[in-house]
C-alpha cells in the first residue's frame, strides 16, 4: 500500500471543490465523499448506528481543529474555510491521480493565510477596544518553517498587515530579502551578527525595509557601529533583554539568568553608555525579550510584559528613543484541544492573548507618561502549524489476540493443562490469581523451551493460551471500579500495531525528540465505529519510530488510538495534523528515508481547488547523494558485479538485464514503501 502526503492551498475568502471525476483510493476503489455537513450535535442516529458525530468526538477534532478541520456525514475528515469544506480524501485522490504515492506532505495555503488574517485582526480589535494609541506589527520568525512556499505565502497575503519577518542566520535574512516587497516592513535580526550580516541589514534598511539588530550579547555592538560607519548608514538598533519572569511549558529555560540570549540589567547599561559615546543612543529603537515558545499559561505571558514594559520604561528615562516593544514568540498552539496549561495546549483564546498584551502595555505606559509603542510579536508555531498535515496509509496491522486453539489432548504438556485450567477458575474476584499464574507457566514454557523439552509448537500453544487469558482478564477489568497496580496498562499491551508507510523521524522528529503530541486520526471511515486499539509504528528498523501517545483532552494523553479494521484490497489513510512548525526542517535521513513528497493545494471561492504546487520527494539516488555516495559510480559498480556473475555463470545476459533495470528504477523511485516502482 502507498501512503500520501498532501499540502492544501486555501483561497482564504473562497469556498473548497471537488473534481468532477469520481473519487477513488489510491488503490482503484470508489470513494463515497458525500456533501452534507453534519449539523448539531447528534450522537446517535435513529436505529443506534455509530455516527460521524462521535468519531468526532472520540477523536476531538473539533477542539483542535481550530475551526479548520471537520467532517461530513458520510465519514470523511473536511478541510474548512469560511462556509465551505471539502473531504480530504478527494485531495488524496487528485494526488494519486498525478502519480504521487504516500507519504505526502500536505499544505493548504488558505489555511495559512487565515492564521496572519486572523492574528493581525484580533490584534487590530485589541488596540480598538483598549484605546491603544499605535499599531500592531508582526514578524515570522522564519526558522519555524523555512520553506520557501511558506515563506512567500506570508509575504505575498501579509504584505496588506506589513507582516514582517525574524531571522536568526545570514542564510535566513538572505531568503527574506529575495522575498520580502512590502516596504516598511519590519526585519528583526536576531542571533549572532558577523559584518556581513550587519551589512546584509543596513542595506535593507536603505530599500526601504525597517531592519533593526537585535543585540543578544554586547560583543555584537562595536561590530554595528564600525559597519554603520563605514557604510555611512545609521543603524536601527534593539536589545534583549533577560527576563525573571518563569513561564511552563517546554521551553522555559529561554527567560532567567541563565538564560543564553539576551543581556544582564549590567550588560544593559553597558550597551546604553557605549552608543552615547558614540552619538548613537538615537539609535535604540527597540526592545526585544522572548519568555518561551508555546507559553500555556496567559497569567505568565501578562506577568512577563508588565516585567518588559518596566525595561522600555527605564530605558526611555536613559535617553533612548524607543518605539517598539518587540514580545519575542509564545503564542501556543492547543495541540491537544485541552484548553489548559498543559505544556500542549493552552488555557487562553487567541483574542485574549492579544487584549493581555495590549492592556498590559497600555496600563504600565499610561503609568509612566510614555507614548504607546509600535507592539510587535514573534508568533511562529501559531502561524504555520495547522496549514500543514502528514498523510500516509497503513501497511499492515500485527494484532495481540489467539490463534484458533487446538483441542487438548492425553498427551499435552502438563504446563498446557495448567494454562488451560486458570480459563475454568478466571473470575473477578480471582482475575489478580489467574493473572500471576498465568505469568508464572508461560514462563515455565520459556524455560522448557530453552533448555529443550518441549517443541515449537509446545511453546506455540502456551502463548496462545497466555493471549487468551490476558484478554479475558482485560474485559474483567472493564467492569471493575479498581484495576490491581500490576495490571494497569494491560488493554495497552494487548493493542494492534499499525505499520504506517512514513519515517518518524523524517517527518514527525519532535514525537521522538520532545514527546510532542500531534492529532492523529483517520481521514475516512469516521461513520463507522472504530474497534481496534492500536499504536503506531513506521518503516524505520528502529524501536523508536513509532507512536504511543496521543492527545486527549481529559487526561493529556493516552496510550493507544482507536481505528478500524484494516477490509481487504482497500487502503486505509490516517493524517498527523498540526505539523506546520519545526518538522521539516528538522527531519533526518535515519534509514535513508527522505523528504516526502509536498502537494500545496488552494480552495477556491467557487468550490473548487487548486493543485498549486507539487514537489516531488527524495529518490533514492538523492539520499544516497546526500551521505557522499555517487549514483552513477554505484550504477556502474553494481554493472560489473552483474558481469562477473554473467562470466562465471551464475546468470544469463537477460538476468543480468533485468537486474540493472530493476536497480536503476529503484535508484530513481522513491524512498518510500510503493506496491509498484518499475
Amino acid at each position: 500500500m502507498v501512503v500520501k502526503l498532501l499540502w492544501i492551498q486555501w483561497d482564504f475568502y473562497g469556498k473548497i471543490a471537488r473534481p468532477k471525476n469520481e473519487p477513488q483510493t489510491a488503490a482503484g476503489h470508489k470513494l463515497n465523499t458525500g456533501e452534507h455537513a453534519l449539523e448539531g450535535n447528534e450522537k446517535l442516529n435513529s436505529s443506534g448506528q455509530w455516527t460521524t458525530a462521535q468519531s468526532a468526538e472520540l477523536y476531538s477534532v473539533e477542539r483542535w481543529g481550530n475551526d479548520y478541520f471537520g467532517y461530513n456525514q458520510d465519514g470523511f475528515v473536511t478541510a474548512k474555510t469560511l462556509n465551505t469544506e471539502v473531504p480530504l480524501m478527494d485531495i488524496v485522490q487528485g494526488i494519486a491521480e498525478r502519480d504521487l504515492s504516500m507519504p505526502v506532505l500536505l499544505r493548504i495555503e488558505n489555511i495559512l493565510d487565515a492564521q496572519l488574517f486572523r492574528l493581525n485582526e484580533a490584534f487590530a480589535r485589541a488596540i480598538n477596544v483598549c484605546g491603544y494609541q499605535n499599531k500592531y506589527r508582526g514578524v515570522y520568525p522564519i526558522k519555524v518553517n523555512q520553506q520557501a512556499q511558506v515563506v512567500e505565502e506570508i509575504a505575498a497575503f501579509g504584505a496588506r498587515y506589513q507582516h514582517g519577518f525574524e531571522v536568526g542566520s545570514k542564510a535566513e535574512m538572505i531568503a527574506v530579502l529575495a522575498t520580502l516587497e512590502e516596504p516598511g516592513s519590519l526585519i528583526v535580526c536576531n542571533g549572532y551578527k558577523d559584518p556581513e550580516f550587519v551589512e546584509l541589514g543596513l542595506h535593507a534598511n536603505k530599500v526601504g525595509f525597517n531592519c533593526f539588530f537585535v543585540l543578544e550579547t554586547p560583543s555584537e555592538l562595536p561590530i554595528i557601529i564600525e559597519r554603520s560607519k563605514a557604510l555611512g548608514i545609521r543603524p536601527r538598533i534593539g536589545v534583549r533583554v533577560k527576563m525573571t519572569t518563569k513561564v511552563s511549558g517546554h521551553w522555559n529555560t529561554t527567560s532567567g539568568d541563565r538564560g543564553v540570549f539576551g543581556l544582564s540589567t549590567t550588560q544593559l547599561i553597558d550597551v546604553v553608555d557605549e552608543l552615547k559615546q558614540n552619538d548613537m543612543l538615537d539609535c535604540l529603537e527597540l526592545l526585544h525579550c522572548h519568555l518561551g515558545s508555546q507559553i500555556p499559561n496567559i497569567r505568565e505571558i501578562r506577568s512577563g510584559v508588565v516585567e518588559a514594559c518596566r525595561f522600555y520604561a527605564d530605558l526611555i528615562k536613559e535617553g533612548a528613543a524607543l518605539s517598539y516593544i518587540d514580545l519575542g514568540g509564545g503564542l501556543a498552539v492547543d495541540y491537544t484541544g485541552a484548553r489548559s496549561t498543559d505544556g500542549q495546549s493552552r488555557n487562553y483564546s487567541l483574542e485574549e492573548y492579544c487584549e493581555d498584551i495590549v492592556d498590559s502595555i497600555k496600563t504600565t505606559m499610561d503609568q509612566y507618561g510614555i507614548a504607546h509603542p509600535t507592539i510587535v510579536t514573534e508568533s511562529g508555531r501559531a502561524t504555520v502549524a495547522y496549514s500543514s498535515m502528514l498523510l500516509f496509509n497503513i501497511l499492515d496491522v500485527n494484532t495481540f489476540e489467539p490463534t484458533n486453539l487446538p483441542e487438548q489432548t492425553e498427551n499435552e504438556h502438563q504446563q498446557l493443562r495448567h494454562m488451560r485450567d486458570i480459563l475454568t477458575y478466571l473470575r473477578p474476584q480471582r482475575v489478580q490469581e489467574c493473572f500471576n499464574d498465568a505469568h508464572f507457566h508461560r514462563q515455565e514454557i520459556r524455560e522448557l523451551f530453552k533448555r529443550g523439552q518441549i517443541d515449537l509448537r509446545t511453546r506455540s500453544i502456551a502463548e496462545n493460551l497466555f493471549l487468551d487469558i490476558l484478554h479475558k482478564i482485560a474485559d474483567i477489568l472493564d467492569q471493575m471500579p479498581r484495576i490491581p497496580s500490576d495490571m494497569e496498562g494491560l488493554r495497552e499491551s494487548l493493542a494492534d500495531i499499525y505499520y504506517g508507510n512514513f519515517s518518524l523521524f523524517q517527518s514527525l522528529p519532535d514525537i521522538w525528540a520532545i514527546e510532542q503530541l500531534f492529532p492523529v486520526m483517520p481521514i475516512h471511515r469516521l461513520d463507522e465505529e472504530p474497534t481496534r486499539q492500536a499504536v503506531l509504528a513506521d518503516i524505520t528498523c528502529d524501536c523508536d519510530g513509532k507512536i504511543d501517545r496521543f492527545i486527549d483532552p481529559w487526561t493529556g494523553a493516552k496510550n493507544t488510538l482507536p481505528l478500524h479494521e484494516l477490509k481487504r484490497g482497500e487502503d486505509y489513510y490516517l493524517g498527523v495534523f498540526l505539523v506546520g512548525a519545526y518538522q521539516e526542517t528538522l527531519g533526518d535521513l535515519h534509514n535513508l528515508f527522505g523528504d516526502t513528497h509536498v502537494v500545496s493545494v488552494r480552495l477556491n471561492s467557487d468550490g473548487s481547488y487548486d493543485f498549486v504546487k507539487e514537489i516531488q520527494g527524495d529518490t533514492i539516488a538523492d539520499v544516497l547523494s546526500y551521505v557522499e555516495y555517487q549514483p552513477k559510480e554505484m550504477l556502474e559498480r553494481y554493472r560489473k558485479t552483474a558481469e562477473r556473475a554473467v562470466r562465471e555463470g551464475r546468470i544469463t545476459v537477460r538476468e543480468r538485464q533485468q537486474m540493472m533495470k530493476a536497480f536503476n528504477a529503484s535508484m530513481q523511485g522513491y524512498t518510500y514503501y510503493e506496491e509498484e516502482h518499475y
